[in-house]
């Protein structure tokens, strides 16, 4: 995609810069790729309302194209429905793609049932959203996260994962203590802990968390973010940040891609993004961000949506967007707008609009 190096990322992972700080992330523009998509389409078949009617069909993801590099944090941000989710777990193999590829340093992801993808899936985990219905509710904090190990036997012996599953939970901020409750026994963010245990388990390099603060209270949010960059850090880890809360994505991210109906509609660098957003619909989620400034936020301009988002069975003909663009014109209820490069002020930016 682009101009990008196209040389992939080989064993060892390279690491991300030591100096890159939390809140001013900087992406290496000589990094590698970790994860290259190219025109992923993710469809889904819904039931048949009559035994002689044609099976409806939602397009998740429609034709989507980017370039995860190695130890960086790409948020993903749009609407519900847009197809984040889909996304996140099309990259980890939960989700089988109709069409396009998914590559993981340099090769094509295998099927989620090969016995290739089962040696892989330890370098691909997944924080899921909701840390009440994610945790097994008839298993210990303890047998949840030796789970993974036993499965790819890691750890060695059972008191050797024992010693495992204790660091695990001291590193996420749980007692060890604890390893004998079951998940009913935690508050929803120390449950949040314990996926993060999870997932760390296996020693991963490419974690997708899904909205993971998001059914969260806005107090216990800051901590768990704090341990994701944190984890980052210590594991040289690289993250797909979901989220809907574009406050949330530029205190973690160093890009930002936005998403409307299963496409793409902007990726950029954080700081580019917000600074100066190109597509209609970027704008209009960043007008809707409040400013902790009641000079700076009475000064400005909100753009108002109109109508919802249009459902995935029946996308609108050309840009998805023009339904609600308040600049579409006749030419973006045709044709589809083209994901392209364009100038970005020294930072990579990629928009599909006809007119940024």
């Amino acid at each position: 995609m682009g101009d990008r190096p196209k040389t992939m990322a080989t064993y060892p992972i390279p690491s991300p810069p030591t100096s890159r700080e939390v809140d001013a992330p900087q992406v290496e523009t000589d990094q590698a790729v970790l994860v290259h998509v190219e025109n992923l389409s993710v469809e889904f078949k819904l039931p048949r309302s009559s035994p002689l009617s044609r099976a409806p069909v939602i397009r998740a993801l429609d034709g989507l194209s980017l370039d995860i590099y190695a130890g960086e944090s790409l948020g993903l941000v749009g609407e519900s429905g847009s197809g984040k989710t889909t996304f996140g777990r099309a990259l980890v193999g939960l989700v089988p793609p109709t069409a396009g590829t998914i590559k993981f340093l340099g090769n094509p992801l295998p099927k989620a049932n090969s016995s290739v993808f089962r040696r892989l899936r330890r370098q691909l985990q997944m924080i899921f959203q909701d840390p009440y219905s994610s945790l097994n509710p008839y298993m210990t904090v303890g047998q949840i996260i030796g789970e993974a190990l036993v499965i790819h036997r890691l750890g060695g012996d059972p008191d050797a994962r024992k010693v495992r599953v204790d660091q695990l939970m001291r590193e996420v901020g749980l007692d060890p203590k604890h390893a004998t409750r079951h998940p009913h026994e935690f508050s929803g963010g120390q449950r949040q802990r314990i996926g993060i245990a999870r997932a760390l388990a296996v020693e991963p390099i490419f974690i997708v968390a899904d909205e993971p603060v998001s059914a969260l209270d806005v107090s216990i949010q800051a901590q768990i973010l704090n341990l994701l960059v944190m984890l980052q850090r210590r594991h040289k880890l690289t993250y797909l940040f979901i989220a809907h809360d574009l406050a949330i994505v530029r205190q973690v991210c160093d890009r930002i891609a936005v998403m409307y109906l299963g496409r793409l509609m902007e990726l950029a660098d954080r700081d580019a993004l917000y600074a100066s957003p190109r597509h209609p619909y970027t704008q209009a989620l960043l007008s809707a961000v409040p400013i902790p400034d009641p000079e700076l936020e009475s000064g400005r301009k909100r753009i108002i949506l109109q109508g919802d988002i249009p459902s995935a069975a029946a996308p609108p003909p050309g840009c998805v967007f023009h339904t609600r663009c308040p600049m579409a014109k006749d030419v973006c209820t045709e044709v589809i707008p083209q994901w392209r490069r364009v100038d970005g002020h020294g930072s990579e930016r990629w928009v599909a609009c006809h007119f940024a």
